[in-house]
This record gives structure tokens, sequence and C-alpha cells, in this order.
């Protein structure tokens, strides 16, 4: 299936990054297959392989909740029996008494074999000339309260700093050692994670909260790889817009989504357009669920007319995953767009 228009290579994507005036906005993310899309629309989906992917997204491996037996997991204390409940009720360290030895005990993060199939499908890109961006979700809020639930954990922040910075500096260690060593094996050119750190109308947490018990934990893993050369990206929902500053003070390159209805796009683009990439995410709760193709179209335009430059700094992505109930022709309308707007 010939492309709309060919995806980017490495030098156009790091272009893009670092404001050197690339040939094109790129798109990654932005055929995000959310819940019960597949189910409606099955194999109709490939249609959509026309349009590029310009980032080649690899998964970096987590240590398991369970036991291995090459070591590579969490301490976990004995569950506790409990009825079934949501996931942000997950509360799989249900007694901070068990920190020390979890901390004590890290994951083994030199288990052989842990990078071998992502350090070959890299190997691979590189090979075809893409940008290779390695990934997971979840490290420094939506891992913790995925240890100690959502409320709990919100609590802690107030009645339990201490207990949180040992359990904050467990995973940032862990993840700084995962890291160096897939910049050795994988050599990659992003590295991405999510937390999702705000909610509809502000942030989950104060921002003082933030700076003095997520940030440093942040700066100590992301100036790992800002120091081997790696774009430091970051998805996270919600209104973040109070911490943007305090994002890139830590070493982030790339934000996702400046999610719609949530932050006020033109204030973030006037304060910080030129100092951060904006991996703008299109509305997938309203627009491209509710509006009209030509809607959808503008929508496009609005994104790259207010994030984008000549010199780069705007990547196209969906808000979030796209899903069932989504028309069809929305979709496509919204990703041809992206491939022939200019700005």
């Amino acid at each position: 299936m010939p492309y709309v228009t060919e995806p980017l290579s490495r030098d156009d994507m790091i272009k893009a990054i670092e404001f050197k005036r690339p040939s094109r906005i790129p798109m990654v993310f932005t055929k995000w297959w959310g819940e019960g899309l597949g189910e409606q629309y099955g194999e109709r989906l490939n249609e959509f392989g026309k349009y590029p992917d310009d980032a080649a997204v690899i998964g970096f491996p987590c240590p398991h909740n369970g036991y291995r037996e090459d070591g590579f997991y969490w301490r976990l204390p004995p569950p506790v029996e409990r009825t079934a409940r949501g996931h942000d009720s997950s509360n799989l360290l249900h007694d901070w008494k068990y920190i020390e030895e979890m901390a004590a005990n890290p994951p083994n993060t030199d288990a052989p074999g842990l990078f071998d199939g992502v350090a070959e499908a890299a190997e691979n890109a590189r090979k075809a000339g893409r940008y290779v961006l390695i990934m997971h979700w979840g490290l420094m809020f939506e891992r913790i309260w995925g240890f100690r639930g959502m409320q709990n954990l919100l609590t802690d922040y107030v009645d339990e700093p201490e207990n949180v910075h040992k359990l904050h500096k467990l995973v940032a260690d862990t993840e700084e050692k995962l890291l160096r060593r897939a910049i050795k094996e994988v050599k990659p050119d992003g590295y991405m994670h999510s937390d999702d750190l705000g909610g509809q109308q502000a942030l989950m947490m104060g921002p003082t909260h933030f700076r003095n018990l997520i940030a440093p934990y942040y700066k100590q893993v992301w100036s790992v790889a800002r120091a081997a050369g790696v774009h430091v990206w970051l998805h996270t929902c919600g209104n973040v817009q109070d911490i943007i500053g305090d994002l890139i003070d830590c070493g982030l390159s790339v934000l996702h989504p400046i999610q719609k209805h949530t932050m006020d796009w033109d204030a973030v683009a006037a304060q910080w357009k030129g100092k951060i990439v904006f991996w703008a995410g299109m509305d997938v709760q309203h627009i491209l669920q509710e509006g009209t193709p030509d809607d959808v179209r503008r929508e496009v335009r609005l994104m790259a007319d207010t994030f984008a430059s000549p010199e780069g700094g705007m990547i196209y992505a969906s808000g979030n995953g796209i899903v069932r109930g989504t028309p069809f022709e929305n979709i496509d309308a919204y990703l041809d767009e992206c491939c022939k707007y200019k700005i």
C-alpha cells in the first residue's frame, strides 16, 4: 500500500525535536486504537496503513509484580484478601512496614536477556533509517499508586512523605539501571514513559508535592537519557499547566498530549513554544467522535497553527486511544490532514 506521504527519516525526526526545520510535522501515536475500535471496524483499520508512523515505538521491560526465577520482580508483601475493585484501588504494598525489605531486595536489572528482543527490533528500525523510541507505561506516579492505591498515595504525600521517598528512590534507582542498560544495548533515540499527573481541571497533587516528591526522581532518571543524547518523552493526561516549567527543568524534551478542554492551548504555546516539543493530541473525547470530517480537519490545522513553527517543535498525536463509536471518515480526515497541512 503506497503512503500518502513517506515516513520521516530518523534525521528528520531529530530535526523536529531539536528545532532544526524538519520537512513536515511528524506523526507519532496518531493511530492509537483504543477500547472497542478494533471490534467495531476490524480489518478496515488496515486501510489506515497508508498513513505513516514516524517513530519505531518499541517496548521497554519493567519488573514484574510476581515472582520470576531471574529476580526481575518487585519483592511485594503477601497479598491481602480483597474484593474486586477498580485498578486505582490496588494495594499491592498494603503496609509501609514492608518498604525496607522491598528496598533492600530490588529487582535484578542484570537479569540476562531482558533487552534481547528490544535490541533486535531497534537494530532493524535503525537499518531502515527510523527513529527508535523505547517506552513503557507508568513511573513515578502511575506505578506508585499501582503499589499503594490512588487514595492511599495521595494521603501518603501528607502523612508518609519519608516512606514515599523510599519507594520513589527504589523505583527511580531501578529505572536508572534499566535505562543505562537500554542505552548501551538498544541505543535508542528517545525514551518515553507515562504518568497521568493531571485531572480535568488541575494536577492530581499540589505543585509543591510534585516538586518535592516526584520532580527529583524525574531529574535523576531523565538526566541519564539527556546525558546520552536521548530525548525524553512524557505522556501525561489532564491539566499539567502549572508544572510544565518544572518538567522542562527536569530534562523533558517532548510533552503529550496538551489535553484539549483541560489546558489553555494559547497560553501554553505563548509561554513554552520553542522551549519544549508539543506532542499535541487530537481531541478524541469530542471533536473526533462528535464532529464532521470538516470539523476534524479544522482542528488539525488549529493544532499546527497553535503549536508548530517552521523550525519544528510539534508532533501530531491522538490525545488518547480512539474508541468505539468514532466515525471512520473522521479518523481518515484526521490522518489525511496531518499529512497534508503545511504551516
